[in-house]
């Protein structure tokens, strides 16, 4: 199992200072940063575009981009995030399009490739891409809206998918995204997940080093 990781998601930064909110994440010791890019058609919400990973790179973020595409056709905008700063890219199986090509490309591109389930999607549904993807993140709650309540129905999925990858040798991560916290977040370390995405809890605490380290020391 991966050492655990936390990446705080951005869309819980003040948007008006976004740069300074991504510094403030990477001051805290965090070695990740999530960026949620939400199209308004596959999910009811508008965020950032690939120029916003940009102008944080510009302003001197260098921090490991995380980015989650919330898209309808996340294939047309994979190389815009790559060029942009991405380091990590992961898509939806929801929409219908090539996964396996656009993961592939993903990496053509120079980057880590992620796979994403909504809460209402059968881990089944992933299986036969498991061994083409760098990083696999399990949505706890249905995504759109930062500041949901955790889902904890979606722990057996985190399990299955876990013990998959221990039954096949593979080293994916497993990331876990909606209503995180040091709570939440210690149910999820327990079926196996390695790499966690907070954005309220992690934005509103009053001491983000230690939000940071107390996850980092998870066994």
């Amino acid at each position: 199992m991966h050492a655990p990781v936390l990446a705080p998601s951005l869309l819980a930064g003040d948007h008006a200072h976004l740069a300074a909110s991504a510094h403030a994440a990477a001051a805290s010791g965090a070695p990740w940063l999530h960026l949620d890019i939400m199209d308004g058609h596959f999910v009811p919400n508008l965020t950032f575009g690939p120029e916003v990973l940009a102008a944080l790179r510009r302003a001197g973020v260098k921090t490991f981009f995380d980015t989650h595409l919330m898209l309808a056709e996340p294939q047309r905008y994979i190389a815009a995030f790559a060029k942009a700063g991405a380091d990590l890219i992961s898509i939806h199986i929801e929409p219908s399009y090539d996964h396996a090509a656009t993961l592939a490309r993903i990496r053509e591109l120079g980057c880590q490739n992620g796979i994403v389930l909504n809460p209402g999607t059968s881990a089944d549904s992933i299986k036969h891409l498991l061994p083409h993807v760098d990083l696999v993140l399990v949505m706890t709650v249905q995504p759109g809206f930062g500041g949901q309540a955790f889902r904890s129905d979606m722990l057996p999925k985190l399990s299955q998918i876990a013990a998959w990858r221990q039954e096949s040798g593979l080293k994916f991560r497993l990331e876990v995204d909606g209503g995180v916290d040091l709570k939440t977040g210690q149910a999820c370390r327990a079926t196996g997940t390695d790499t966690f995405v907070a954005g309220t809890s992690f934005f509103r605490a009053t001491d983000q080093a230690a939000f940071v380290q107390t996850i980092a020391n998870w066994s």
